[in-house]
């Protein structure tokens, strides 16, 4: 299948390579001249087989609105536009309104995987009306984990980032335990190796998770993370998690103390909040700041 990707950063570029190391066809523009296979989005259009489908990987807000407004013009009716960045969930539908007017659909794709998509696949949470969804089904196969899971049609259009976001209040959530319980056998006199006991829990354990073998790389690499300050930026999803929740009056105690554990990051150093940055930078090659 042909796709257009607009956006060849760490999440776009690596896609871009997933799908074309699978046969897929992708023309792909980015500001970097470096990297871009074209020299603008009318380029990108004009390159690309109707009906055409082209895939926004650029950041959420006026970015992401300037994008889909430029592809407004330049697509045509039968094409399909795929929001697959962090936006917030209620940016969909007025993107999905304005290409409606000209006949061309959309799709809001949450993503999860981070820099390890590429070899282990892509999370796909997706929202839209059948007919787009299916219009991509060969690049959402493409890119998601092979087996059984790692794909969902969620509903209609704003729920591919209603669930991304939710999922990203839950990560906050796990981290923080991860987190905390690092901290606190840090402090003990009890646990003579703490990175040993976290490597010991990968298996055989209620508490395993890919997250907890990242913990556990982090603490190969630095068992004391001492070479990490304990800054952790929230990326926006967390804290739209918790609106929802008060919202909707849905109580939501872990996911909202972990957003407020990263305000607090921005006091003094941590352990616990250097281990949150450690497992940021892990899953997903966010910056850290250095000692």
């Amino acid at each position: 299948m042909q796709l257009g990707m607009v956006g060849l950063g760490k999440m776009g570029g690596n896609m871009k390579k997933r799908l074309e190391d699978r046969g897929h066809e992708v023309v792909g523009y980015d500001r970097d001249p470096e990297v871009s296979d074209v020299a603008d989005l009318a380029e990108l259009v004009s390159r690309l087989d109707g009906p055409r489908s082209v895939w926004v990987m650029v950041p959420a807000g006026g970015p992401t609105r300037d994008t889909v407004s430029e592809l407004a013009e330049l697509l045509s009716e039968g094409d399909v536009v795929v929001d697959g960045g962090n936006s917030k969930y209620t940016d969909d539908k007025p993107h999905a309104d304005l290409l409606a007017e000209r006949g061309i659909g959309f799709v809001d794709a949450g993503v999860s995987g981070g820099v390890w998509g590429l070899d282990n696949g892509y999370a796909l949470m997706v929202g839209g009306a059948d007919e787009h969804v299916a219009q991509l089904m060969p690049v959402f196969e493409a890119l998601k984990p092979e087996g059984d899971f790692g794909f969902v049609h969620a509903g209609g259009v704003g729920a591919g980032h209603y669930a991304k976001m939710v999922h990203n209040g839950i990560e906050y959530g796990m981290m923080q335990a991860y987190a905390e319980g690092f901290a606190l056998m840090q402090k003990s006199d009890e646990v003579t190796d703490v990175p040993a006991v976290v490597k010991s829990w990968r298996e055989g354990t209620v508490i395993r998770s890919w997250l907890l073998d990242l913990l556990d790389r982090a603490l190969e690499e630095d068992a004391d993370l001492e070479d990490i300050r304990g800054w952790v930026e929230d990326s926006g999803e967390g804290r739209w998690t918790v609106e929802e929740g008060i919202r909707l009056r849905v109580a939501l105690p872990v996911m909202t103390e972990s957003l407020f554990a990263r305000f607090t990051s921005r006091d003094p150093d941590s352990d616990t909040m250097k281990a949150v940055a450690a497992l940021r930078n892990q899953f997903g090659g966010h910056a850290v700041k250095r000692e």
